[in-house]
């Protein structure tokens, strides 16, 4: 850990002694055997019970003082932060997982490790590859520090398409994998309580006000995770709406919904919808009718 000063922490606070003593101690008098291999075990059981998503076995596993600092943004989550944030962030779905591709390295009183986690983000499956410093302190977790990064992983029907590579998460941008996931949620929250498309005037700023999230951190969502542009992402929900809205024999009110849908133009309306379902509105009324 980099200190502002001999005895200070992030933010010139003061440290606790026992986190001073920390520093300040040689490390042969910190790390001995029975230490290092107690810490160990206490940050296995940790991620074991990640891996078998038991949302109660992790927070049991937290110290009462517990500090989770995440350098992407700064963002430092205490104790009565963590049931939602392990209940927002612990892979869920059956194609989601965390998985060590690496041992932890414990020493003393704290172990590294590092992992993939597969989350899902408007559909699409994000990986990230993450390292943590855990420290422990009366055999519970009592500070983690996070650092991580980006794979944009190719759907299925990806597969043959050129595509850069990886490129690691922005640091500028303020999202670490954990926010990433949350502007997600957010996002398409926002998109399905206030259905914003409808307005064929909406723009990425007017989304980025609304949300509170800044136009570049919802176009690397969007750009580098989603694989779509701000107008693709658009018209996609505008094309959902459409066909939550359409009924059999409406062929004459196909313009009608397109326009109320939010479209401004029948020619952006009917490729894309092309471009969704594989056919043309009048083709899928045959077929789903």
């Amino acid at each position: 850990m980099i200190l502002d000063g001999p005895y200070n922490g992030p933010g010139n606070r003061p440290l606790p002694e026992s986190e001073m003593l920390r520093h300040l101690l040689p490390m042969q008098d910190l790390a001995t055997p029975s230490l290092t291999e107690s810490t160990r075990a206490v940050v296995q059981r940790y991620h074991n019970s990640w891996i078998q998503r038991d949302i109660e076995a992790v927070l049991a596993l937290y110290h009462p003082e517990v500090e989770y600092n995440d350098y992407f943004q700064n963002l430092c989550l205490r104790l009565n932060d963590m049931r939602a944030y392990v209940s927002q962030t612990m892979p869920s779905r059956p194609d989601e997982f965390l998985s060590h591709i690496d041992r932890i390295r414990a020493d003393g009183d704290t172990a590294f490790i590092q992992y993939r986690i597969a989350i899902t983000l408007s559909g699409r499956l994000a990986v990230f590859h993450a390292s943590e410093a855990v420290t422990v302190q009366d055999g519970l977790i009592w500070r983690i520090n996070e650092y991580a990064s980006l794979i944009r992983e190719q759907m299925p029907n990806e597969a043959n398409r050129a595509t850069p590579p990886p490129r690691p998460l922005a640091n500028r941008l303020g999202l670490s994998p954990r926010q990433l996931s949350q502007l997600a949620a957010e996002l398409e929250a926002y998109f399905l309580k206030t259905r914003p498309y409808l307005d064929p005037e909406l723009d990425l700023a007017q989304v980025a006000r609304t949300t509170g999230y800044t136009r570049n951190q919802i176009s690397y969502l969007l750009n580098k995770v989603m694989g779509l542009t701000f107008y693709q992402y658009l018209n996609q929900k505008r094309i959902q709406h459409f066909l939550e809205q359409l009924r059999p024999g409406q062929d004459n009110r196909i313009d009608e919904q397109a326009f109320a849908a939010g479209f401004n133009a029948l020619s952006a309306f009917y490729r894309c919808f092309r471009n969704h379902t594989g056919m043309s509105p009048r083709e899928y009324l045959q077929k789903n009718g």
